[in-house]
């Protein structure tokens, strides 16, 4: 039975979230204070967390900073009632799997919660048949702990910076579209959204690449989309 953690201070929301959860034999924890949230999530196992950005004694961004910052990094689903492209970002850069705008529809917001667990299950298959680490000249990503090593120096990646970076290095060589990558990495198709890719390419670039204007690794297929170097 997979375990989900829902932090939002909204009863409606909450109520709402449990009983589609609950339909999908989920087993649901639920917290309405953004502190007591975070320490549920740190003492426990999930394999969700829905979070709302908007808490009480600590926000969801915080949550999601500290969490990360402690290894913990179980996906997470964030939520907002902001619609600002700039928020998003935020969400994602402190480390969240994906995000959903208040007010959404329950039939999306099942969808991603699927695609999420989908995905990890996914993950974990395939970190469970490799778990050793690939090495590429002074750069190493260790799948099992989820680290990166960049001239003997850890690199901080976010979740979805980790998983497009492996996906993009166990398939050295092979070109993959914006939309391909869409799909294996959000989990579904996240249709008008192409340049999300590429603004985690960008960053993904920017924190393992000498010259992210000149990339070693991680090239562009220009036409395709994006590949890993496979002559190093």
């Amino acid at each position: 039975m997979k375990k989900v953690l829902v932090v939002e201070d909204d009863p409606n929301i909450s109520d709402l979230i449990q009983i589609h959860l609950k339909d999908l034999g989920y087993e649901i924890q639920v917290q309405n204070n953004g502190k007591k949230g975070f320490e549920e999530a740190h003492k426990n196992q999930f394999d969700l967390i829905i979070l709302d950005i908007m808490l009480p004694e600590m926000d969801g961004i915080a949550i999601c900073q500290r969490l990360r910052a402690l290894d913990n990094y179980t996906p997470i689903l964030m939520i907002t009632a902001k619609s600002e492209e700039i928020d998003k970002v935020i969400g994602l850069e402190s480390g969240a799997d994906d995000y959903i705008t208040k007010p959404f529809k329950i039939r999306e917001f099942i969808a991603r919660v699927k695609a999420i667990i989908r995905r990890q299950d996914q993950f974990a298959l395939l970190a469970e048949k490799d778990v050793g680490s690939l090495r590429f000249s002074s750069l190493e990503i260790d799948e099992k702990k989820r680290k990166v090593i960049l001239d003997q120096k850890r690199v901080e990646l976010t979740p979805k910076e980790f998983d497009l970076l492996m996906l993009l290095a166990r398939n050295p060589g092979r070109s993959y579209s914006r939309g391909e990558l869409l799909e294996l990495i959000w989990g579904y198709d996240f249709s008008g959204y192409e340049h999300t890719v590429n603004a985690h390419i960008n960053r993904l670039r920017s924190k393992v690449e000498q010259d992210p204007n000149s990339p070693n690794y991680i090239l562009t297929t220009w036409g395709v989309g994006y590949r890993f170097n496979d002559e190093l």
